[in-house]
């Protein structure tokens, strides 16, 4: 926990540059619209793949119910990444949601700098990549396979929220002394005058 990855108040000097908020209209619609795009165009070969190369592959009720619990309970760690990066990081306190449109988890009373945002944006996204992709690989059922994929698609479409802010971050703020007030599901990002 170092107190150089954040600040208590608002530095002097700085203002408002941009804010994200998932919870609101127009952009909460495209997001999603854009995560669902994701995940078609990542679960469609790697579904295609694996019917192609099985010998069988079991889906049923019980495959169903497995699939719905393990996603549940991909979203709860994909969340807690992000609290696990920003609590080793910052040390505050952490704040946990979920609304219509995201689930979320944020560090609502300070203000993150640009460093500590990119290392809790991308925690996720980077650990559950490399986890399921090595079980595709190691896993050799075809049908528990098929579950990690499905699953592997969706994190993907489901991190493009956080690809989204990164994007933001490698293309308009630059500057290392970018700060960030994350809330969970909004963003705001604040520059110097």
């Amino acid at each position: 926990m170092k107190s150089d990855n954040f600040e208590r108040t608002l530095p002097e000097g700085y203002k408002e540059a941009y804010v994200i908020d998932a919870t609101k209209g127009k952009f909460s619609f495209w997001l999603n619209i854009v995560a669902m795009a994701i995940m078609i165009v990542v679960a469609v070969p790697l579904i295609v793949i694996i019917f192609m190369t099985a010998e069988e592959i079991t889906i049923n009720s019980w495959f169903l119910l497995a699939l719905f619990g393990l996603l549940i309970v991909y979203t709860i760690l994909h969340e807690l990444t992000h609290g696990i990066a920003y609590k080793l990081m910052t040390g505050e306190k952490l704040t946990f949601g979920m609304s219509l449109t995201v689930a979320y988890c944020g560090v609502p009373k300070i203000y993150v700098y640009r460093k500590t945002a990119l290392v809790a944006l991308l925690a996720p996204f980077t650990v559950y990549s490399i986890l399921f992709i090595a079980l595709m690989i190691a896993l050799p059922d075809p049908t528990a396979k098929l579950a990690v994929a499905i699953i592997f698609a969706i994190h993907f479409g489901g991190c493009a929220g956080d690809l989204y802010d990164t994007f933001i971050y490698l293309t308009k703020f630059k500057d290392p002394k970018t700060l960030m007030q994350d809330t969970g599901p909004r963003q705001t990002f604040y520059t110097l005058s």
